[in-house]
């Protein structure tokens, strides 16, 4: 294994750019808003190429992620 290439699960980078809608389908499984949460879950991944695990919290796994903010301030990626 190429241990520069090698992102720890969640890290930024370590989602490739096919596995964003899985990953977004796991992250917003507990919701229910659904649909908004997978639009603004793959649109972090696609940026981020990164989705903390579980269904809520763990941001700190993607600071990328979580830095994305609406207009008004409050977070983009659920």
């Amino acid at each position: 294994m190429n241990v520069e290439s090698y992102k720890p699960a969640g890290a930024e980078g370590s989602v490739p750019l096919k596995e964003c809608p899985m990953k977004c389908k796991i992250r917003c499984s507990a919701t229910s808003h659904k649909k908004p949460c997978n639009f603004y879950c793959n649109y972090c991944c696609k940026r981020c190429l990164c989705v903390p695990s579980g269904t809520v919290g763990n941001k700190e796994e993607c600071p990328c992620y979580n830095n994305l903010k609406t207009q008004d301030g409050k977070p983009k990626c659920p």
